[in-house]
């Protein structure tokens, strides 16, 4: 009872927020739409050429997105994320009713590959989107989990109930039906998100025409190679693709040649899947606002590689079911709490830069999956595929155990530190992920009474965040203000870059959090109502200096 209290209270926070619930229930038609013609794309490709066929379509798909993620991933850092998402969306319904006319044409197969290609193109502008986007959204780092976990649940609804409509469309009719179908749900995810752009990216007021894509895709990649705890995410959040990818084929096989379940039995495997991925939201709900996340990992990619292997090993319908299932839990589980934790470890304003590289490695996984398992299957059947793969996957997780139970010391919450930055006028409407960022920059010190922190005349090198304690500020020895818990000093000088206009003492024993000037500008100068607090602060401080003066 008191978990099903705690998922209500989780989606209905995120419910509350209707620009939140629109871009959700668009996202969700959007892994419809991912799942569903993906499946079609499998079943086409099957029955007009088997496995090996199967394999071409995908790495058809996969290879260019391999190549061209990380750059198609940027876009939102460059661009307000919203109109990327609304115009990936757009491109994709426009790329499967393509896909769509041709099939139900009997068009060459492979324009209809190389069609495909272009879908699967599309599809790697939206995550990252989606990733830059909810930031901007949310109004504070509770919501935001809640976000994710409403998110999470969304989306597996949508893995459950596409597939299942997928599977009885390819029994009543054609592919290019089921096609001509997830093209509608694609532009109605379109729909859901017009009107919601977003804000600009970080680093400047008005993006829109700006270059330098290559620019942030290396910064993105950068972050990603010099954080270890970012490094690891990466490379297991892409190796759980090869499962998938392996899966995606297996499926099929397993539907068509193994099970006799007909071509919409691939349908029906995929809806199992997306059943774990509903039945996995009450876990990822108890974690949310939990600082250690990295135990919920592992054991989530644990038992996705058990159901791997053991369905290798024991072949029946009510097997192929239940274990899919049970790896649908754990996929859903795991996908979850390693983007949390790749949200909490990377700056917010290489978010989408470093989901457009994930994004790459991803399709790098399942194309990997793609060529693992005909081969796999052509030495020893679905049942070598299976336990091939998840031997391989096993070995990896025993490769990096010992940096995944180190990772959430490289991505903690600094809870105390958001909400003191959030507290201060001028950092109130900073995006959630961007206070955690800033939150993670400061350093906590403390004061004892009559100590100076500052001096006036001296150089400026940081901003204090007051969060105990009364600072008193002078100016030639005049006293200005007495500062409080919700105040901070030291902005004139490092927004202007000019000495310190006034000397700060401890009054009482206190403790402040020091932020050095660069993560200070990055955050007030990267975003334009942070920086109108700002000069709205330093003026109010600079007549108050003035009138301290004689004749002021």
């Amino acid at each position: 009872m008191a978990r099903t209290r705690q998922l209500v209270g989780v989606l209905g926070s995120a419910g509350r927020n209707p620009t939140l619930l629109r871009v959700g229930l668009g996202y969700a038609a959007f892994i419809g739409v991912e799942t569903g013609a993906w499946v079609v794309l499998l079943v086409y490709a099957y029955q007009s050429g088997g496995t090996s066929a199967a394999a071409a379509i995908a790495l058809v798909q996969l290879l260019p997105s391999v190549v061209l993620a990380p750059w198609i991933g940027s876009l939102a850092d460059r661009r307000r994320p919203g109109r990327v998402l609304c115009g990936g969306y757009v491109v994709l319904a426009v790329s499967i009713a393509g896909v769509a006319a041709l099939m139900a044409a009997g068009g060459p197969r492979a324009l209809v590959y190389l069609l495909a290609s272009a879908v699967n193109l599309t599809l790697c502008a939206a995550r990252p989107a989606q990733a830059a986007l909810l930031p901007s959204i949310v109004t504070s780092p509770e919501e935001l989990a809640a976000a994710n976990a409403g998110q999470a649940w969304l989306e597996s609804v949508s893995t459950l109930l596409v597939p299942i409509v997928v599977a009885l469309l390819l029994a009543a009719g054609p592919t290019a039906l089921a096609m001509a179908c997830m093209a509608g749900l694609a532009a109605a995810a379109a729909l859901l998100v017009v009107g919601i752009p977003g804000l600009p990216p970080l680093g400047a007021d008005v993006v829109e025409g700006s270059d330098g894509a290559g620019a942030g895709v290396v910064a993105g990649l950068r972050s990603i190679v010099r954080q270890p705890a970012a490094r690891t995410l990466v490379l297991v959040l892409a190796a759980q693709y090869v499962l998938v990818g392996v899966l995606d084929l297996i499926f099929v096989v397993l539907a068509i040649s193994v099970l006799d379940l007909g071509s919409a039995g691939a349908g029906y495997l995929t809806a199992a899947f997306g059943v774990g991925g509903f039945l996995a939201v009450a876990v990822t709900t108890a974690l949310v606002g939990r600082r250690r996340l990295a135990p919920a990992l592992i054991a989530s990619a644990s038992v996705a590689i058990a159901a791997l292997i053991i369905l290798g090993v024991y072949e029946t319908r009510a097997s192929a079911f239940l274990l899919t299932v049970l790896a649908g839990v754990a996929v859903s589980v795991f996908d979850v709490t390693g983007r949390t934790l790749l949200q909490r470890t990377i700056r917010s304003d290489l978010l989408a830069s470093v989901f457009g590289a994930l994004e790459s490695l991803m399709c790098a996984g399942l194309a990997v999956g793609f060529v693992l398992a005909p081969l796999l299957i052509a030495l020893g059947g679905a049942e070598a595929a299976l336990v091939g793969t998840g031997a391989v996957l096993l070995g990896l997780l025993v490769w990096v155990y010992s940096r995944l139970r180190s990772v959430d010391s490289s991505a903690s919450v600094p809870v105390v530190e958001i909400h003191l930055l959030r507290s201060i006028d001028m950092f109130g409407a900073l995006p959630a992920p961007t206070l955690e960022t800033l939150a993670r920059a400061v350093e906590r010190v403390r004061l004892t009474a009559g100590t100076t922190i500052m001096h006036q005349g001296d150089a400026g090198d940081r901003y204090y965040a007051i969060a105990s304690g009364v600072l008193d500020v002078t100016c030639d020895g005049v006293a200005i203000a007495s500062l409080s818990r919700g105040e901070g000093v030291g902005e004139i000088a490092l927004i202007q870059a000019t000495p310190r206009t006034a000397t700060v003492t401890a009054q009482s024993d206190a403790e402040v959090y020091a932020l050095d000037r660069e993560p200070f500008l990055l955050a007030v100068t990267g975003h334009a109502s942070v920086r109108t607090s700002a000069d709205g602060v330093m003026r109010r401080r600079l007549e108050e200096l003035a009138a301290s003066r004689p004749g002021g």
